[in-house]
């Protein structure tokens, strides 16, 4: 894949694939499928930049698996691959194994 770095507070995700079949065994067209709301982690950007100049922590790291909003982010392909990136603010919650 192609090296592509986040500025600021962005993550960079990798959305994981939905069921291909329902329970009863029906197979979905990709136009049926619900967007992923759940992705790892790839990249972290270094931070937000605060009104005193300090660098916020960012709450995520890489290899951590995550449930963002349906419609956050913005989907980019970098290298054939499908990736979203979008702002820490819009990552709803940090799976925990």
């Amino acid at each position: 894949m192609a090296s592509l770095k986040p500025l600021s507070d962005r993550i960079i995700i990798k959305p994981l694939t939905s069921e291909e079949k329902t329970s009863g065994g029906i197979v979905l067209p990709d136009s049926a499928k619900e967007k992923p709301q759940q992705g790892k982690v790839l990249a972290v950007g270094p931070g937000k930049l605060l009104d005193s100049g300090k660098l916020a922590p960012m709450d995520v790291a890489v290899d951590d698996t995550v449930y963002y909003g349906k419609y956050s982010g913005t989907e980019v392909k970098v290298g054939g691959e499908e990736v979203v990136v979008l702002r820490q603010d819009d990552v709803l919650g940090i799976v925990e194994n």
